[in-house]
């Protein structure tokens, strides 16, 4: 009896005590169970289920279907974009910029918004369910995976925890430009103390780092592949 009660004491603590009181009760946020019960499902189907059961199928035609997928994303990227840019950095400190945790108008236009890029990650996981439907199986790299399931919970600490300051700059960047912009930004928290937690960098500094060096390497295997010439020698595919 006291174990379970000093598992439920600690459950509460990290879950609800540490987490932001205006977003912890949100949807797919009050505890982790959903959103890793989601992921789950996510690696089961890409991974093992839809592969065995597409295999002596032919690939769905789902050209309308992804018309309008990304339409849909599209529409809240930029919707995203404007949000950070007019809610967020155009007032913001580009030096270190703490969590406002007030519920005033300001401060619950950007709890929203990085609740609604948690909302958008968890989406794209249908990125991967199409390439299954479509068995574009060579597409379903550790790369590929590790960023969306990365992303999708990372977004959800956030919007947990610290919706809002300075970790919401990574939202507006992308791919390699993300990496080294938010190294920068992120690397500013171990030198200036602004209320924004110096901590987080143990996780987003170093997930920065290791999904450039997944990128890299795919970029390398993928682009920079050795083939034979005509003389029978190897070269390179630039």
């Amino acid at each position: 009896m006291t174990s379970n009660n000093e598992t439920s004491s600690y459950w509460d603590y990290l879950f609800t005590e540490l987490a932001d009181h205006r977003t912890s009760n949100w949807f797919l946020l009050k505890d982790p169970v959903p959103g890793l019960t989601i992921l789950v499902t996510y690696l089961f189907f890409v991974l093992k289920w839809g592969p065995a059961y597409m295999k002596d199928r032919k690939p769905f035609d789902l050209r309308k279907v992804l018309i309008a997928y990304n339409f849909v994303q599209v529409i809240c990227s930029s919707w995203l974009l404007y949000e950070a840019l007019d809610g967020a950095w155009l007032h913001y400190s580009w030096k270190c910029q703490p969590v406002d945790f007030s519920e005033t108008p300001e401060a619950m236009r950007v709890a929203r918004g990085v609740y609604i890029y948690f909302l958008t990650k968890v989406t794209e996981l249908l990125d991967t369910i199409f390439f299954v439907l479509r068995k574009n199986e060579r597409q379903i790299t550790f790369l590929h995976l590790y960023h969306h399931a990365g992303m999708m919970a990372i977004s959800w600490g956030v919007a947990k925890y610290y919706p809002g300051g300075h970790g919401t700059f990574v939202g507006m960047i992308n791919c390699f430009i993300q990496f080294c912009i938010a190294f920068i930004h992120n690397g500013q928290l171990l030198f200036y103390s602004c209320g924004y937690p110096r901590w987080s960098v143990v996780f987003t500094l170093p997930n920065s780092i290791f999904f450039y060096y997944l990128f890299a390497d795919f970029y390398k295997k993928t682009y920079k592949g050795e083939v034979k010439g005509s003389n029978g020698m190897d070269k390179k595919v630039h």
